[in-house]
């Protein structure tokens, strides 16, 4: 396929003969020289120079123009060249996606490495070389054999359009599946600075700058219009206040004036009233001093009376006394006359007493006679009864007999009881530790939901729904996943990727499904499901047995670690080999140059490590690496499913056993209340039989108590005639009492009469006397009430007098006041003119008719107070703060002005950028959709590439939506990590990037692996478009790496298949010749 023409291209190999590796070059291309060469675009990679670079110790890597092919088996060194252009072109360690140190990067056993790239450039070609420090993790570059910094590496890269952190342009292995996960918002960005002019990506943020100043000067604006709304209503409110004011201004005015006027009317009046208290208080003066004359003789003939009446006052107070005194003792003699009837009565009633008692004696004595005689007689007719002896004796064995079979079944009651009080005890642990278990699974759950939200609401609705599904369906495997001992988890959780372990487990794949319809579709949840295989590989043995690697520090295969139901572990078993995994410790991290030597190993775990194994195909070199074990954050949380199974069954064989014994209980229960109902009729039956046998007995024994308490009674009888003459003594003694206390009495009752009389003579003495003085006070009353009046009145007088000179005096000082007159100034003579003279110069201004009278004033100030306090909260502020905001207004009203042109003018120059922006990106992405559409049409399949926004003005929120069919009974779906397989995934992102690769300015693009997912019907259709497309003069170098093609794939002379082997037998690189070994194939084939 070599064009004629073209010069022998190099290939250099690993000088080391024991190892080594080596690209060969299927296409001639230009030397090294550097010379320019038509076709080839600006940037595009003349050569690779690697040494001590992951797998390789030395190797020299020409591409061509176009599409190179990059194929070789697994583990050989593709993705190391892939790697090499990525870092060599100052991009980062998180572009691949492998190790995030770059001393990672350096060949295992050797201090440093280095990457050299020859970029083309019409001026001269770039020559770029980086060194990779293993220890510091540090690189020195050189640019053109110059030493630089990075810095201005990836300037010079920039301005040559490389962009390896692009998805567009650089697709490494491990970020594949991320392109899909891009955002339209992001694929648009990507797309931008891949294809678009240099300047549209600057546009694009110039517009979303713009845009973000447009929204500032459109909240400012909003702002001052709504300060300035505000301003103008509340000056529209204030308004009506300063009217308001001035009306209260002059109601004020008018006030001021009549308090002017009022204080002169009042000092007019007063001293007016001042000279008529004068002349009132000296006509009462003259009044007063002719009535002490008329009343002199009878005031002191009642002096006279006075004298008489003290004499006699003082004699009835004595007698009065007397007559208390006399009155006391006769209650005392009447007291003590009362308390001998008393005695008297008590004595009678203490006899009446004692002949009750003795005829309550004589009845019960008669009573007990009777009863005796009723008891001789049943004596009688009980004497002939049988002999209850043996009836008796029956009725006590079959008494005894029960009190037997009662104590049995106690003896029963109570051995069931502690049996069952073990059983629960027991039950109540088994439930607690299978609680605690359930409890864990709990968390486990907890930490589901806050990882993957949408996983727990699938969940939930399984669990609510799990009789849709005719198979076994199984929660995420993390909650069926249960590792026996929680040090083991970091290795199960290491090698089980996140998205199986959340995913769902079906039996059958019409259950998936249906599943799948349900939550993803019909609720949009992003959640993972899988189909476990049809023929169990749960029991699946190892390719060894663990006992011939427990010398290497082996102790136990991963599927050991774990338990989990049978489809989940078989999936594991098919997918991840989960049972050919072998888990050491550090003995095997100690021996590990021997372990990777073994045969039939690819992943083993040591303490704390992960190694992976590759082996070439052709010379069966292996290739190791290790990752670090970080600590399990899911499965820690282990339960002991043996245990777990064990106490459920215990729990359950308790209940069982609980429910025998209660039964049992109950049983012995019911024949307990027979033997008990049995006991009390046999009881009744023996106290009938016991009664009747002693009856006689008792009769007798009743007979002979009668008798004896008969005798006592008898012994006991009273002689009431003696106690009646007692009582009779008693009774004269206490009567002898009562009339020596009723002489005394007598006595006192005399004396009382004769001082009562004496009393009353003393009392009319007084009472003519009295009336005498009453008619004398009785004529004077009238003059000393008028005295006392006319007394008053010349105090009153002339405490009035006092005031109104006061009051004359102030308020003349205050009319001076407030009319602005001095202090020194006397008061004119006529009043009204004064007044008159005062207010001349306010009526100047104001024409007021104010009142003549203080009443006419007093009315009218309340009027004009009463109208000036309706204008409450008003000041003179209100004016200023009125006439300050229409300034403010004013203003305002200008900046808004000011600024609405400088918002249009932006605007303006927005619409303008935008023109310069959208139009360009409007055909770009119109190109794209052509390229895109005619790529799948020529599947037999639809796609389309559109622009896509909500609002034209939020600029950055536009974005490019891939929307892809690969059936022909589905609609167009968006392009999601989510809806398509993986397969049409990486067919919508290949394509798609192939729709960019002749649009695209950026000088190469590389794409690692992504046709792994795919069918061979898509691989195919795919690899012609590549070839196609790629290979045209007018598109830019392209890299594609695959570890395998299809047999008879259309290729093109454009191409450059770059062929990667390794292994032992690696020639030198000094002693690879293409055209050799071409001749010793033809000598070959003819000897055939």
């Amino acid at each position: 396929m070599a064009e004629a023409g073209k010069k022998r291209r190099i290939s250099h190999a690993n000088s080391n003969p024991a190892r080594s590796n080596s690209v060969t070059n299927r296409q001639t291309a230009p030397g090294a020289d550097g010379t320019a060469e038509e076709g080839r675009m600006e940037g595009s990679i003349l050569r690779i120079t690697l040494k001590n670079f992951l797998t390789y110790d030395y190797t020299e890597v020409y591409p061509g123009p176009n599409l190179n092919m990059i194929v070789g088996a697994n583990g050989t060194g593709k993705s190391s060249i892939v790697c090499a252009i990525c870092l060599g072109l100052a991009g980062k360690t998180a572009v691949l996606g492998r190790g995030d140190k770059v001393g990672l990067y350096v060949k295992r056993g050797c201090r440093k490495g280095s990457i050299e790239i020859e970029l083309y450039k019409h001026d001269g070609n770039l020559v770029v070389n980086r060194e990779i420090h293993m220890e510091n993790n540090q690189s020195l570059w050189m640019m053109n054999g110059k030493q630089c910094n990075q810095k201005a590496v990836e300037e010079a890269v920039k301005n040559l359009h490389i962009q390896v952190s692009n998805l567009c342009q650089f697709l490494p292995q491990e970020k594949v599946g991320e392109f899909a996960k891009m955002s339209k918002i992001e694929l648009l960005e990507a797309t931008e600075k891949s294809v678009g002019p240099p300047e549209m990506y600057e546009y694009h943020c110039e517009l979303k700058n713009f845009r973000n100043r447009e929204r500032e000067l459109e909240n400012i604006l909003k702002e001052k219009a709504n300060f300035l709304d505000k301003a103008k209503q509340r000056n529209e409110r204030n308004k009506h206040d300063v009217n308001r004011y001035y009306e209260m201004k002059r109601h004020l005015d008018v006030i001021e004036l009549l308090e002017k006027k009022k204080p002169l009317l009042e000092y007019e009046t007063t001293r007016k009233e001042l000279e008529g208290v004068k002349k009132e208080r000296e006509e009462a003066k003259k009044q007063l001093l002719a009535l002490k004359h008329t009343q002199a003789p009878m005031m002191r003939k009642i002096q006279q009376i006075d004298e008489q009446l003290k004499p006699i006052e003082t004699q009835l107070k004595a007698k009065t006394v007397q007559i208390k005194e006399a009155s006391l003792k006769c209650k005392q003699k009447q007291d003590q006359l009362d308390r001998k009837h008393k005695e008297i009565d008590d004595i009678k009633q203490t006899f009446r007493l004692r002949q009750m008692e003795e005829e309550d004696h004589q009845k019960r004595i008669t009573n007990t006679r009777l009863i005796i005689e009723d008891l001789k007689a049943e004596l009688a007719e009980v004497g002939d009864q049988p002999d209850l002896t043996p009836k008796i004796n029956g009725v006590n064995t079959e008494l005894r007999r029960i009190q037997v079979e009662r104590a049995r079944n106690e003896g029963v009651k109570s051995d069931l009881s502690r049996e069952k009080d073990t059983v629960w005890v027991e039950s109540r642990g088994s439930e607690k530790k299978l609680n605690d278990m359930n409890n864990i699974m709990k968390a486990k759950e907890e930490k589901l939901q806050g990882r993957h939200r949408d996983t727990h609401t699938a969940l939930q609705w399984l669990r609510q729904n799990r009789e849709l599904f005719a198979g076994n369906v199984y929660e995420p495997m993390m909650l069926v996943i249960n590792v026996k001992d929680h040090r083991f988890a970091k290795y199960v959780e290491s090698h089980i990727p996140f998205h199986d372990l959340r995913a769902f487990v079906f039996q059958r794949k019409d259950d998936m499904e249906k599943f799948m319809t349900e939550v993803r579709d019909k609720k949009n949840l992003r959640v993972n499901s899988i189909s476990a295989p049809e023929d169990s590989w749960s029991k699946q043995q190892p390719s060894r047995n663990i006992e011939s690697l427990r010398h290497l520090g082996f102790f136990t295969y991963l599927r050991e670690l774990f338990d989990a139901p049978d489809e989940v572990m078989s999936y594991l078993c098919q997918q991840y080999k989960v049972h050919d995994v072998p888990v050491g410790t550090e003995q095997t991290k100690a021996m590990i140059s021997t372990v990777i030597e073994q045969p039939n190993l690819r992943v083993f775990y040591t303490t704390d490590e992960r190694y992976m194994l590759k082996r070439s195909f052709y010379s069966k070199h292996i290739s190791t690496s290790n990752s670090t074990l970080h600590t399990s954050q899911y499965l820690s949380i282990t339960v002991d499913a043996e245990e777990k199974r064990q106490l459920e069954q215990q729990v359950q064989t308790c209940r069982s056993k609980l429910r025998e014994i209660d039964e049992q209980l109950k049983a012995l229960q019911n024949e307990t209340g027979a033997l008990d109902r049995s006991e009390n009729e046999m009881l009744a039956e023996k106290k009938k039989l016991s009664e009747q046998k002693g009856k006689k007995r008792q009769l007798e024994q009743k007979i002979s108590a009668k008798q004896d308490s008969l005798r006592q009674m008898e012994q006991s009888v009273v002689n009431l005639q003696d106690i009646e003459e007692e009582t009779q003594k008693k009774i004269a003694s206490v009567n002898s009492q009562k009339v020596a206390i009723v002489t005394a009495f007598m006595t006192q009752m005399k004396l009382r009469a004769k001082l009562t009389i004496e009393k009353v003579y003393l009392a009319l003495e007084m009472v003519g006397l009295t009336a005498e003085k009453a008619k004398l006070e009785s004529d004077c009353r009238e003059g000393a009430h008028e005295h006392k009046s006319l007394d008053q009145k010349c105090v009153r007088l002339e405490e009035r007098k006092i005031q109104l000179i006061e009051q004359c005096k102030e308020l003349l000082r205050r009319a001076k006041t407030i009319c602005r007159m001095q202090a020194d100034e006397s008061l004119p003579e006529d009043l009204r003119n004064v007044v008159d003279a005062v207010w001349t110069q306010f009526f100047l201004l104001i024409i007021v008719e104010l009142p003549d009278t203080l009443d006419e004033i007093e009315a009218m100030l309340n009027e004009e107070r009463s109208r000036a306090e309706c204008f409450t909260g008003l000041s003179e502020s209100v004016v200023d703060e009125y006439n300050r905001r229409e300034q403010e207004i004013k203003h305002l009203d200008k900046d808004l002005e000011e600024q609405t042109n400088t918002l249009n003018a932006y605007r303006q120059k927005i619409s303008g950028a935008k023109e310069r922006w959208l139009n360009p990106l409007k055909q770009l992405v119109e190109q794209i959709n052509d390229k895109f559409s005619d790529f799948f049409r020529s599947m037999q399949c639809a796609g389309e590439v559109d622009l896509h926004t909500e609002n034209e003005e939020e600029y950055d929120k536009y974005g490019i939506r891939i929307r892809v069919k690969f059936h022909s009974h589905t609609q167009l779906h968006e392009l999601t990590p989510y809806h398509q397989s993986g397969g049409e995934r990486s067919v919508s992102t290949m394509l798609y990037l192939m729709a960019l690769q002749e649009l695209n300015r950026c000088p190469f693009r590389v794409v690692d692996e992504i046709n792994q997912g795919m069918d061979p019907i898509n691989e195919r259709r795919v690899f012609d478009i590549v070839v196609r497309t790629a290979c045209k003069e007018t598109t830019s170098q392209y890299f594609f790496i695959t570890p395998k093609l299809l047999q008879n794939l259309q290729y093109a002379d454009e191409m450059t298949v770059l062929c990667v082997h390794n292994g032992t037998n690696m020639l030198p690189p000094t002693q690879w010749d293409e055209r050799t070994f071409i001749k010793r194939r033809l000598r070959r084939k003819a000897r055939a």
